[in-house]
């Protein structure tokens, strides 16, 4: 196992994977290729024994692997924060357990990661398979676009490549791993896609449980949340509190109007339930967003609401002390005008 490693392999070991030694050996042979130093961090499950069985086979023939099992199952975005804790690389290379794109691109997804980029997504294109993948697809990334300025065009490419660095500012939890690229993107990382040739036992038809789809659809909806009002609560829910509290407001006042002008009965009347209901709703979701300011109001401190990308300062004076065997002499040598 290389000590300081230039780049840590965390690969999460999920329901769907290919045959774990064939699928190494090319990922392997794809890293070699750009002459960095590498390890491999295999995050698994107890009850994937033969896989931890031929994951052991190789770190016997001398290969660096690493090996981290959990001791339930806990879900993919957890199999990926073990396997950042457990790595030590400067580099950050995710691949999935299951054959997604051509091993042969890997080496130009590392390059890009190593340049300015603070990561970089693979993209499967030219995009192959069925209708239904590729129409799913493209509702899933539609929606996204609607409601964020979203650049990416394939985050169901499991293949991503970032700097240590940015885990720092980053926080995996959920199911959220999917919307790390955007997560980043949002908090002002540069985020870039790279195009990869899709491999060719990816093009089969997937058709997930009603299940899944729902679930996405709330991921959605959470991203957009936190990304747009997760430091301002009160815009969201004041905006919808104010909407119903008017609503409501405007009908119990106009069933008011009606009872003490035109002598129409209050009585048996649904329409003044469903009033009262929205006033005390749109009442409650203003102190929801009140209390949420409060909360951020009180951890500021260790709210960080930007990003550095560069800092340029001009040099402070040089005091530069010389002494004689007669006396001390104190000179101040100042910046040339040409230092930056």
């Amino acid at each position: 196992m290389t000590t300081n490693p230039n780049v840590s392999v965390v690969v999460p070991m999920t329901k769907r994977h290919d045959d774990v030694i064939s699928l190494y050996r090319e990922y392997k042979s794809g890293i070699e290729s750009t002459g960095r130093s590498f390890e491999f961090v295999y995050v698994l499950e107890t009850h994937f024994e033969e896989q931890r069985a031929d994951l052991e086979k190789l770190r016997s023939e001398g290969e660096p692997i690493r090996l981290v099992v959990l001791a339930k199952s806990y879900g993919e975005g957890t199999l990926l924060s073990a396997g950042f804790a457990y790595s030590s690389g400067d580099l950050i290379l995710i691949l999935p357990a299951f054959r997604q794109i051509e091993t042969s691109e890997i080496g130009a997804i590392l390059e890009a990661a190593f340049g300015s980029a603070h990561m970089v997504v693979g993209r499967r294109y030219p995009r192959r398979g069925s209708s239904f993948n590729k129409i799913s697809s493209k509702i899933f990334h539609m929606l996204l676009r609607s409601m964020l300025e979203f650049p990416f065009r394939d985050l169901g490419c499991s293949v991503r490549a970032f700097k240590r660095d940015l885990l720092t500012e980053l926080r995996i939890f959920g199911d959220h791993h999917l919307f790390l690229p955007l997560i980043a993107h949002i908090q002002g990382f540069k985020v870039i896609e790279h195009d990869a040739a899709q491999a060719k036992a990816d093009t089969r038809t997937r058709i997930y449980s009603a299940k899944m789809y729902i679930q996405r659809l709330l991921d959605i909806l959470t991203i957009i949340f936190l990304a747009r009002f997760m430091r301002k609560p009160l815009r969201f829910f004041g905006l919808v509190g104010s909407v119903t509290l008017a609503v409501g407001g405007a009908a119990t006042l106009w069933l008011i109007i009606e009872r003490l002008f035109f002598d129409v009965p209050l009585a048996d009347r649904p329409a003044l339930v469903l009033a009262t209901l929205m006033v005390v709703l749109g009442i409650q979701l203003l102190a929801v967003g009140l209390i949420g300011e409060l909360i951020i109001f009180v951890h500021a401190r260790d709210v960080k609401e930007y990003m550095i990308s560069e800092i340029v300062e001009r040099p402070s004076e040089i005091t530069v002390t010389e002494s004689s065997a007669d006396e001390g002499a104190t000179l101040t040598r100042l910046p040339q005008k040409d230092a930056v």
